[in-house]
């Protein structure tokens, strides 16, 4: 067991076997209006019975869908079965390629599925590197008949050292994964939109955006001190699509504790948006089951106590976590790079949705033309079925380098789920540029922290004292007087002083300041957030400040 830390403003933070995570997760890699919200939630549904998961049944089965239905029949069969890997008798020497030789395999656009024949298109990956699972794709025509797609060396180009693995396949092989296209931006050039590669991930990006968070189909064991479990998508089956419609995906996914079928039916877009139905069947005693999990990458920002050599002042693929709960409380939560691993998560029940953003989409606050990290997208869930009490959890590991991703959050069910049972979860995952909805609150702009003094102010040698500036932009058409607001702030593990709220930049932003005095060690967990004649005017900033 995990010792936790139940924190006053329902925050835990988790102190887990640093050593025994990160050797698991690199052996992958490799390398007010509140109130009213609140009564109103409480009139619609507040008084009735909220389940704790939803189980699969015939309310939730798809009906008209029988490829569909035989998938998840298929999944709850091999749930009673022992797992057994399938490389498909994978070649040693791909397995043993290195990062360079894979990169010189690429797939011929030219030989894309569907190619001239519809707005989408879809190119494949060669297993091999680190893709020693591969997949079977299959296609679905119009009038139910399945096509599988045999893998074909001729569609793809080998160069350099990569020139004599291409006589090391065969129709059977499978492939690592694929990508799909669509005219976004116009209708001359077919657009990458999503993409599943390795275990259960895949990424999408709208039309603005560029490749950053990733997705997965489901996270299992995640910071437990005996290592993560990676589920794995082990076949597809598409549906062949119809112009200007979604394209419809469904999976199998296959692990040591679990057995599940997926349905993906996504619209790119300015927003990209996925609809996901998810039937899932226990194996074995889960220990911790992530359901619509993030993975992402944040190594240093504006709220960065120690600064880096580097000339771009920030470098992350996302920069905070957010939540709407079931009160209709808005909480963003800044994204850090701890000193040691660092597990936090805020409870609820029945949430009506949570992502992991990147807010800040200015370019010369990264001044990176390279990565564009000002382009990465945000990924938001809106939960539909089988959300009920749990908590979202959000992991932060430790990284010297952006090559690493260090973030994971995902939702976390409190009932267990053990060996014979099954869940269904369904949700929205859509992408979304700087903020998922708009909600009429003051919304904080930038976290940022320095040394304990002012001007005015007796100066401190204690490193650990912190100076705090939150600052909140205001929506248009609000109205918030400094000398009516009360500071709502709180600290566990330490204590606040000489709190300051005062209007800046020309009036259009409110900035909270204040003193953060650790007790000792442990880390300091705040809870802020505005009230104007006691009606709460800003969303709710949660923050974890480590003592370095």
């Amino acid at each position: 067991m995990l010792p936790q830390l139940q924190l006053a403003n329902n925050t835990e933070i988790t102190t887990p076997s640093f050593t025994s995570f990160v050797a698991s997760f690199c052996a992958f890699f490799s390398i007010s209006p509140a109130v009213m919200r609140a009564f109103v939630y409480c009139i619609c549904v507040g008084f009735s019975t909220l389940s704790l998961a939803d189980e699969t049944a015939t309310g939730n089965l798809p009906e008209g869908k029988p490829i569909l239905n035989r998938v998840i029949e298929s999944a709850q069969k091999n749930a009673t079965r022992d797992y057994v890997v399938n490389d498909h008798n994978l070649a040693d020497e791909l397995k043993n390629i290195g990062y360079e030789t894979y990169r010189q395999i690429r797939f011929n656009p030219e030989k894309s599925l569907w190619h001239g024949e519809h707005d989408y298109e879809m190119q494949f990956f060669h297993p091999g590197f680190l893709y020693q699972q591969p997949v079977t794709v299959v296609t679905i025509a119009p009038d139910n008949s399945e096509h599988t797609v045999p893998f074909d060396s001729n569609n793809f180009i080998y160069e350099k050292n990569a020139e004599p693995l291409a006589g090391l396949t065969d129709a059977k092989s499978g492939y690592a994964g694929f990508r799909l296209h669509y005219p976004i931006k116009n209708k001359e050039y077919k657009d990458e939109f999503a993409v599943f590669l390795g275990a259960s991930y895949f990424r999408l990006v709208g039309k603005n955006q560029v490749y950053g968070i990733s997705a997965r189909g489901l996270a299992i064991d995640t910071a437990m001190p005996d290592g993560e479990e990676f589920p794995h998508f082990t076949k597809f089956w598409v549906v062949e699509p119809r112009e200007g419609q979604p394209i419809k995906i469904y999976a199998r996914l296959e692990s040591p504790s679990v057995a599940g079928a997926y349905s993906f039916e996504i619209m790119p877009g300015k927003d990209t948006t996925m609809q996901v139905k998810s039937w899932i069947f226990a194996r074995e005693n889960v220990g911790k089951l992530g359901v619509a999990p993030f993975t992402s990458m944040f190594l240093y920002g504006e709220n960065s106590q120690i600064r880096r050599d580097d000339y771009r002042p920030e470098v992350h693929d996302s920069d905070g976590v957010m939540m709407l709960n079931n009160r209709g409380e808005i909480i963003w939560r800044p994204l850090t790079n701890p000193t040691k691993l660092q597990i936090t998560s805020l409870s609820d029940v029945a949430p009506k949705g949570f992502g992991v953003l990147q807010r800040d989409t200015d370019f010369a606050n990264y001044l990176d033309a390279e990565a564009n990290y000002h382009l990465r997208p945000s990924l938001w869930v809106t939960p539909k079925k089988g959300f009920g009490k749990g908590k979202l959890e959000i992991v932060e590991i430790p990284t010297d380098s952006e090559v690493n991703d260090n973030i994971v959050a995902y939702w976390v069910p409190e009932k267990p789920f053990n060996a014979g049972e099954n869940r269904y979860f369904e949700y929205e995952l859509k992408t979304v540029e700087k903020q998922p909805m708009p909600y009429g609150l003051a919304t904080v702009e930038r976290t940022r922290q320095g040394i304990s003094q002012l001007p005015g102010f007796e100066t401190t040698e204690e490193r650990n004292v912190r100076r705090f500036v939150v600052d909140f932009t205001l929506p248009e058409g609000m109205k918030l007087n400094p000398d009516e607001v009360d500071l709502i702030l709180d600290a566990t593990n330490g204590k606040v002083e000489q709190a300051r709220v005062y209007k800046v930049d020309g009036d259009k932003s409110v900035r909270v300041t204040f003193l953060v005095i650790p007790d000792g060690e442990a880390v300091v967990d705040m809870r802020m957030f505005l009230n104007q004649n006691e009606t709460q005017m800003s969303e709710i900033w949660s923050y974890v400040y480590e003592p370095q």
